[in-house]
């Protein structure tokens, strides 16, 4: 019983050794090694470390200090949110057929409104589209 407890005391202890020496972002992302450093961080590999870190002192500084020296706790340069991503569209003169194209290819039907309905609006940020919808909503979407 005593050579079964130290075997088990043993290979829990190199799991635990092993697991803290490469860092959680190593361990679940080896193709981020080396990327270059600079970006976003990845919560999920800070929140990892983080249990580390509160778990055992040592292991997790080690695990902080490999993951930053392996540049895997950053996000691939690649990866965006939701709230990264502004789809820009620049269109000129739209003729009839040209928004019944769009229209079909977005909804896969055709537009259920005439060009005299269309209204076309300036837009300087982002953050106009709310305001401006919800103006033209306000108006019953009548030309302002």
């Amino acid at each position: 019983m005593d050579k079964i407890r130290r075997n088990l005391l043993a290979g829990g202890s190199a799991a635990l050794l092993a697991t803290s020496l490469t860092g959680c972002g190593t361990l679940l992302y080896p193709e981020r090694k080396g990327q270059g450093s600079g970006g976003r961080l990845d919560p999920s590999i800070l929140i990892l470390d983080g249990i580390g870190l509160l778990m055992f002192l040592v292991p997790g500084i080690i695990a902080f200090a490999v993951d930053f020296g392996n540049d895997t706790i950053y996000l691939p340069r690649s990866r965006a949110d939701a709230s990264d991503v502004i789809k820009v569209t620049r269109t000129a003169q739209l003729s009839k057929p040209e928004i019944d194209r769009i229209w079909n290819e977005t909804y896969g039907e055709d537009a259920p409104f005439e060009l005299s309905q269309v209204r076309r609006e300036q837009l300087h940020t982002g953050t106009d589209v709310p305001a401006t919808l919800s103006a033209s909503a306000r108006n019953n979407y009548a030309p302002v």
